[in-house]
């Protein structure tokens, strides 16, 4: 009935919408996506899926119990399959060991491996999607080489995914690429057309870029250090805006219309985040340390660090506007996803500002319109962000945008989403203390600055030059009572 059957381990960000698209665009495909999480499993096959992507719900209906499918049986769906996709989650960083702080953890791509060749008979090709460091594909290949059996071929593919979270399924389904690599034997280069037959159903020829394994590799890490170093390179400018009086998107469209640059990745804002760029950038690093290229290292290293220093100059700006103490004074976040149109918070921007915030003794009343409460409480209570039962008695996740701000010293966007240029800001003054602070980390009220200065806000934006006026402090409501001695909740209020 199918002319093919494929097998995604791994239900995530990638497996998920990635193995979604395929079964959309390839009815005669056959598609099974398994996870040992069994309540993912338990959402994909539900009407609330496990994860937010626009689109990503009318394509999953479209083809769901026809030829895609949910399922828990790995070893079951490993010995149908004719094509095994590992898509398992590599954890940012080690956080153990040799490459502590920099290095893949690969032991879930390692432990796939094992699974595969245990569960397999005959040829089979087993392509990495994983975002992985070069070579990755070279360990697979020994775990499959020393637990070889009779009859038994399996040729290993790259085919790293280049899709943006927020328009994951417009990506997928029109890509500026797709890149495949694989060994140079003849084996090797017919497993590669046999993938590209895959991608050919709905990708043009001319897109389908094939390369040898390696290549396919460090293109995946060379193009996220490359995104994110002009992320780094514009926040890096917006600076110097802040100091000299320059408007940093003034700027930003001044370079974006040299043809030799163009105007891709040039809003500055508090920071990059999401699952790929910092792990990407780090893992370049450490490959780099590891092949004695220290010069090269440090390079990159700089974008890390370009990074870090936004989102401390950020919080210390917000910090120095309300008169050098955030101690007890209720913050709005407006965003913790790590960017709009995502429910994905990895390495989000807004984890640090509250971090930074909660060690000054700040109240915060988080919202955001899709992360679900318990993965703000899960990323803000992580050893490396709070300390004891920090989270419980300077945290609250508010439901309502208006609730979040009522009463709040200071409204902090997060994330760009365009919900909060509809926000009723003269409703938001009127029940704020004064002088009311907005902190804009997106520039996503850009449009919107004079009008909210003659509401009577102060405005404090990214790349704009911070104002030598102040207004005295002088608020019209009472300041909650509220000290740090306090004996804690032990409950977060969410």
């Amino acid at each position: 009935m199918f002319e093919i059957k494929i097998c995604c381990i791994g239900a995530g960000y990638v497996g998920g919408p990635t193995c979604n698209v395929i079964a959309h665009m390839c009815p005669e495909i056959r598609v099974t996506v398994v996870d040992v999480n069994e309540s993912r499993i338990n959402a994909w096959n539900s009407p609330t899926l496990p994860i937010y992507e626009p689109g990503l719900k009318e394509v999953v209906e479209s083809c769901r119990g026809k030829n895609l499918f949910f399922s828990t049986n790995i070893d079951d769906a490993i010995k149908q399959a004719d094509l095994v996709f590992i898509s398992v989650n590599t954890p940012t960083t080690k956080t153990y060991g040799m490459g502590k702080g920099r290095a893949a953890d690969l032991k879930y791509i390692e432990a796939c491996a094992r699974r595969i060749v245990q569960n397999s008979h005959g040829y089979k090709i087993v392509t990495e999607k994983s975002t992985v460091p070069v070579r990755a594909a070279e360990s697979i290949r020994r775990i499959f080489d020393a637990n070889t059996k009779p009859n038994l071929n399996l040729q290993v593919l790259s085919n790293p995914e280049f899709l943006a979270e927020g328009t994951a399924i417009k990506d997928l389904k029109n890509p500026d690429r797709v890149l495949i690599g694989g060994d140079e034997t003849p084996e090797g280069q017919r497993a590669v057309q046999a993938l590209c037959a895959v991608y050919e159903h709905w990708v043009p020829r001319e897109k389908i870029l094939t390369t040898n394994t390696w290549s396919s590799e460090l293109s995946k890490l060379a193009v996220n250090a490359f995104l994110a170093q002009r992320i780094s390179s514009i926040n890096s400018i917006s600076a110097l805006c802040e100091a000299t009086g320059a408007d940093v998107e003034e700027v930003a469209t001044a370079i974006g219309m040299d043809q030799r640059i163009g105007n891709k990745f040039l809003k500055a804002s508090v920071g990059f985040g999401g699952s790929c760029f910092q792990k990407d950038v780090l893992n370049l690093v450490y490959l780099c340390e590891a092949l004695n290229l220290p010069e090269v290292a440090r390079y990159w290293q700089q974008v890390i660090d370009m990074n870090d220093y936004q989102r401390r100059r950020f919080a210390s700006r917000i910090i120095d506007s309300l008169f050098n103490t955030v101690t007890d004074k209720k913050i709005a976040i407006l965003g913790f996803a790590f960017k709009k149109d995502s429910g994905d918070t990895r390495e989000s921007s807004s984890i640090y500002i509250s971090k930074y915030l909660m060690d000054e003794g700040a109240h915060l009343h988080i919202y955001d319109p899709k992360v679900p409460r318990e993965q703000i409480v899960v990323d803000l209570s992580h050893p490396g962000v709070s300390q004891d039962d920090q989270v419980s008695w300077l945290m609250t996740i508010s439901k309502d945008p208006y609730k979040a701000c009522d009463g709040a010293h200071a409204v902090v966007s997060c994330t760009e989403w365009d919900m909060f240029k509809e926000l009723d800001y003269e409703c938001i003054h009127k029940k704020m203390l004064k002088p009311a602070f907005i902190f804009d980390g997106r520039r996503v009220l850009d449009g919107l600055h004079n009008e909210l200065q003659t509401i009577g806000f102060q405005i404090e934006t990214i790349g704009k030059k911070v104002s030598s006026k102040r207004i005295p402090y002088a608020p019209s409501g009472e300041i909650p009572k509220f000290s740090l001695q306090d004996p804690p909740n032990k409950k977060p209020r969410v």
